[in-house]
């Protein structure tokens, strides 16, 4: 079964179609980004497999059930779309631990994903004095604190530095390698080439392209590819 199937997604708003026929899956063992301009649809599909809107028509999946079915959705699938919706009162701690309270997680777990995202020395700050990296290293074990099988994250390595983009690279390389699936919504091709197993292109709310990255990337950089790919549909609709 895959970790996730979108088939024949389409999300409509009134008269305008923000998605349309979109089909893709993430495997087990797999990271794919998902990639496309900006308007192309990538943050309605992540939305929409969310559970955070309804499908017009088509499903979105994980493990085989909408989000909305899943049994125990914080233990399936960890997301991280949004680091800048925290509250600036709470320290890293405080919002992590009323994540667990709220997802009956044991509280143990909160000491365990700040130490794998690099945060146990600042956890006991408030969240306005963070970084945008920080933010983003915070939001991650919030997606981690489940111990989910599946990752749905949108734009992870938005202000991170150099180090910080090497080890989210590895975190996910990592969390792949050990079954998990990973799905990657970027604009930040160069790791999305470093970190990716498979990709799937959008544009303008439809399917260009999706498979092997190698296979796609096979006699030309990423950039070049993702460039001709959409040439075709660029602009902001």
């Amino acid at each position: 079964m895959p970790a996730i199937q979108i088939t024949g997604l389409r999300k409509s708003y009134g008269s305008f179609d923000a998605v349309q026929d979109v089909s893709f899956t993430v495997e087990p063992g797999r990271v794919v980004g998902l990639l496309g301009p900006n308007g192309a649809g990538k943050t309605t599909t992540l939305h929409v497999l969310l559970g955070l809107a309804a499908p017009t028509a088509g499903r979105a999946l994980v493990q085989g059930r909408p989000y909305g079915e899943l049994d125990d959705p914080a233990r399936t699938v960890g997301a991280l779309l949004d680091a800048g919706g925290l509250h600036p009162g709470r320290s890293g701690r405080h919002h992590l631990r009323a994540l667990t309270l709220a997802a009956g997680l044991p509280a143990d777990r909160v000491d365990d994903v700040l130490e794998v995202v690099g945060l146990t020395p600042a956890a006991d700050r408030r969240v306005r004095t963070y970084s945008l990296g920080m933010r983003q290293r915070l939001g991650l074990a919030a997606a981690l604190l489940g111990d989910p099988d599946v990752l749905v994250l949108d734009e992870p390595a938005n202000g991170l530095d150099p180090a910080g983009m090497r080890w989210l690279r590895e975190t996910l390389r990592t969390f792949a390698d050990d079954g998990g699936a990973v799905l990657l919504a970027s604009h930040v091709l160069a790791e999305v080439r470093q970190v990716a197993d498979d990709v799937v292109v959008l544009g303008q709310g439809r399917l260009i392209t999706a498979g092997s990255l190698d296979e796609l990337a096979r006699d030309a950089s990423l950039e070049d590819v993702y460039l001709d790919l959409t040439a075709a549909t660029e602009g902001v609709r």
